[in-house]
């Protein structure tokens, strides 16, 4: 995209940024990716902007509004804000891999739970884990309640879309811990039941 300071001061300190609004204009998400500007007055900038989609899909308005970090938005103080018509697609949850042991069984609803958490536009997704006896590691990931946006533990047993790959161990088991900006969801509904696992005498 094309970017220009009109204006008779230099950009220093700048980002480029976006909110998307709802059909009324109402904010969805107001903090966007950042992408660090500078300019000259009449200075014109080609610029490539990264969005991050909002969730769930469906139809919104792209903001775009340059951000003086920690102080104002130039929308604030009069600037034009560009705004586009944006209808934002179901992620493609194909690639999408479960990080399961043999001896877990799943919900009847797992699989499709997963599936729509994903195509909603989450790369992460988690659910919750029973067990006959169960670790005290492993008791905020037992049954009951639904989504939890607040969830403060990795996300066991998960399931994650390329390039994410577990990068914890929770009780011995493959675990995401929430990194970076990708979005992921814990959702107790998504259920699955571990069986002791068999030993062998020698």
């Amino acid at each position: 995209m094309s970017l220009e300071n009109a204006g008779t001061a230099a950009w220093r300190g700048l980002n480029l940024s976006y909110h998307w609004l709802d059909d009324r204009g109402n904010p969805i998400v107001w903090d966007g990716l950042r992408h660090e500007v500078s300019a000259k007055p009449g200075e014109r900038l080609e610029l490539e902007l990264f969005v991050r989609s909002p969730i769930p899909p469906g139809s919104y308005r792209l903001a775009l509004d340059l951000v003086d970090e920690k102080r104002f938005w130039l929308a604030e103080l009069g600037n034009f804000t560009p705004e586009l018509d944006v209808e934002v697609v179901p992620r493609d949850a194909t690639a999408a891999r479960a990080f399961l042991p043999p001896h877990a069984d799943l919900d009847p609803e797992w699989e499709e739970r997963v599936y729509v958490a994903h195509t909603e536009g989450y790369a992460a997704v988690g659910g919750s884990i029973e067990m006959r006896r169960t670790p005290s590691e492993l008791e905020p990931y037992a049954p009951g309640g639904g989504r939890n946006p607040a969830f403060a533990h990795p996300l066991v047993l998960p399931s994650l879309l390329p390039p994410l790959e577990p990068n914890t161990e929770v009780a011995g088991l493959p675990a995401w811990q929430p990194e970076g900006d990708e979005p992921w969801v814990y959702d107790a509904r998504i259920r699955l039941r571990l069986r002791p696992r068999s030993r062998r005498s020698t």
